[in-house]
């Protein structure tokens, strides 16, 4: 297993994208440590099915759009673990709501969540992960978000997305010569976070030209990918998870 030893830190990791990007690292054999907000009851539940994977694991609740909870996170993480080597961004809130009935903090509280997040745990992360010269940073984008793809009602979360992938080209470049590689996966519409694969395969929706549903499992096999030893001369880049759609 590639990911053998490697500790990971996944953040938003109670349910949804977040819970199945954990799972699969833990799979790989990864040791995780899975942040959240508020859930307690789910992240023990996370915590729980790691465990019976036989690994290694911590819970932290935390509030990632606040840059001290972060330092406390990432020094609770590496004083447990003694290292750090993949960070996986998964923290985003989401509302439809127009421009015109936004207010100020609305939107900064939108942005604050989806994109300066990921600026918080990034740079907090690069001291353990450029002592090692190795590092993963996985963040979680949209599909579109690399072309600044806009949708109307949802300007806030589109402009932070973009934001996501332009700010991981440029820590891609800031990083490669430390061995630490930074991508984005740009996930496709997800109507049910906790859908199946297996499931999925069964069902039919034509809004994707594979003819399915997207899955958690489908965007966490794509992390995956992106942390493995083999994935190290790739950088930069912004993969969508889509079915097809919004190719």
């Amino acid at each position: 297993m590639s990911l053998k030893n490697r500790v990971a830190l996944v953040t938003g990791a109670s349910r949804g994208i977040g819970r199945e990007v954990a799972l699969t690292l833990g799979r790989e054999g990864a040791r995780l440590a899975v942040a959240y907000r508020t859930d307690r009851y789910r992240i023990h539940r996370v915590a729980d099915e790691l465990q019976s994977l036989g690994t290694e694991v911590m819970a932290i609740a935390t509030d990632v759009t606040r840059p001290t909870h972060v330092k406390s996170l990432v020094d609770s993480v590496v004083r447990h673990f003694g290292r750090l080597d993949i960070l996986v961004n998964n923290v985003g809130e989401f509302e439809w709501k127009t421009v015109m009935d936004s207010s100020p903090e609305e939107w900064h509280a939108l942005l604050t969540s989806n994109l300066y997040s990921v600026f918080y745990t990034s740079k907090q992360v690069l001291p353990v992960m450029r002592a090692r010269r190795w590092g993963r940073i996985i963040n979680l984008g949209s599909a579109g978000a690399d072309r600044a793809f806009g949708q109307a009602t949802i300007s806030a979360y589109a402009a932070a997305k973009a934001g996501v992938v332009a700010f991981s080209r440029s820590l891609a470049l800031e990083e490669a010569r430390y061995g630490i590689t930074v991508n984005v996966v740009n996930p496709a519409i997800l109507d049910n976070k906790d859908l199946t694969f297996d499931e999925a395969q069964r069902m039919s929706d034509t809004r994707f030209p594979v003819g399915r549903p997207a899955t958690a499992q489908d965007i966490a096999e794509a992390v995956k990918f992106f942390a493995r030893e083999e994935a190290g001369f790739i950088t930069g880049q912004a993969l969508t998870v889509s079915g097809g759609w919004m190719p």
